[in-house]
Formats: C-alpha cells, structure tokens, sequence
C-alpha cells in the first residue's frame, strides 16, 4: 500500500473548529500549503495527507489560549503554522508573522493577500530586532528553538503579564524542566503545561504557558520610585 500525497478533504470536525467563511479560508490555505508550500520547501510532501489534522487543526486549537483581542506575534512563523491558522480562526485578534527568511515571509505576504487576511501582518525580520519597538500580548512558536532560547526571545517582545505559547508536544515537560534556570533568570510569573483541542484533536495540543513578569527596565524603574518615596 502505498501513501497519497493528495490533498485531503477537510475533516467533518473542521466544521466544529473553523467557523462560517474561516471554514473556506482554511481549505484555502491547504491548498497553498499543499503547492507553493511544498514547492518552496516550507512543507515537506509526506506532510500533505495529514495536513488538516497535523498541522491546521493541531494549530487552530491553541486559540482557546488566547484571550480576546489580543495582540499575537508568531515567532520564526515558518509557513504560518500556528500564526496564520490562528488569524484565520480568531478574527478579534491581531497577528504579527514574524520570520527572518525572505522566502518564508514572501509566502506569507502572498497568503495574507489570497485569504483576504486583515487582521495579519508579515514582519521580516527576528523578535531580537523587533524588541523594544512593539509589545504583544501574547507570543506563540511551533517548533522554532528549545524553550530556553525562546524565552530569550519572546519575553522582551511581551507586556508585563502577557503570554508565551509554545507548542510543544511530546518534549513538553523536558523542555520546562529544563528551561528553569532561564525561567527564574527572567523573572517570568509562571510556567505551566496547558493541554487544548481536547475532544477536537487526537491527541490534544500540550503547549508550555509562561507567563511574563515586569521587564527589567520597568522593575528598574519601579525601584528608583521607590527609593525616591
């Protein structure tokens, strides 16, 4: 028996999921993931059979971790996995795909154009560069950099409180545990595994929640206030 690389049809809980036109837009963006996506080498072609429940429903279901109207940056957004996904499902939110490759951020631009996306954005370029400059509520990641190297990046991108989502499977609790020393180095709130899609995806998505603390320009700030009183 050998594996099709055909397109699937969409899955009957994407109808649960994907709600009214995002049910359209999301076979959309199969499809571009399925050609230019595969083409350009963003998607490897064994990935095309399982792209509804691998990738766009894996990456839809991490919504029911974001609050509403949030801000969200998509770190080294790749071919737009979970950003772009997340822009389609979620039209209250706002979405910064973030990615340093021209030919990534070239798909992405063409995407948001084709799927009539406008609450996304595409930004060339790495959370490095981009801190400072903008503040997000939320940042998520799908297999960019252990959660160590993500915190580096992620948390000068958040406001006090907001939220780093990484997706991050299997190696969830290995990646927490030994991420704790740059947990307690940053000053983070909290860390946590969170399990979403229960019920929708098999298996759920595990995503590893920090939650940001004061940067350390407002907790130096904070101080000197303090010491003036």
């Amino acid at each position: 028996m050998t594996e099709s690389n055909e397109l699937p049809e969409a899955p009957a809980v994407a109808r649960e999921v994907f709600i009214g036109d995002a049910l359209g837009r999301a076979r959309l963006f199969a499809e571009l993931l399925a050609g230019p996506g595969v083409v350009r080498g963003l998607l490897g072609p064994r990935e095309i059979p399982r792209i509804w429940e691998r990738h766009l429903l894996n990456c839809a279901v991490v919504a029911e971790a974001i609050p509403q109207d949030a801000r969200v940056v998509d770190i080294g957004s790749g071919a737009g996995l979970p950003g772009l996904v997340l822009s389609i499902v979620r039209p209250d939110i706002q979405v910064t795909l973030l990615d340093p490759l021209l030919r990534r951020t070239v798909f992405l631009s063409e995407a948001v154009e084709a799927l009539k996306l406008d609450n996304a954005e595409v930004v060339r370029g790495r959370a490095e560069e981009l801190a400072g400059n903008r503040t997000f509520d939320v940042a998520t990641a799908r297999a960019v950099a252990p959660l160590d190297r993500l915190l580096e990046w992620s948390l000068p991108l958040l406001r006090e409180d907001g939220q780093l989502l990484a997706m991050k499977g299997e190696r969830a609790v290995e990646e927490l545990e030994a991420a704790r020393p740059r947990l307690k180095a940053s000053g983070a709130r909290s860390a946590e595994l969170v399990t979403v899609g229960r019920g929708r995806v098999e298996p759920p998505a595990t995503l590893v929640r920090v939650v940001a603390g004061a940067s350390p320009e407002s907790s130096g700030r904070g101080a000197r206030r303090r010491r003036k009183r």
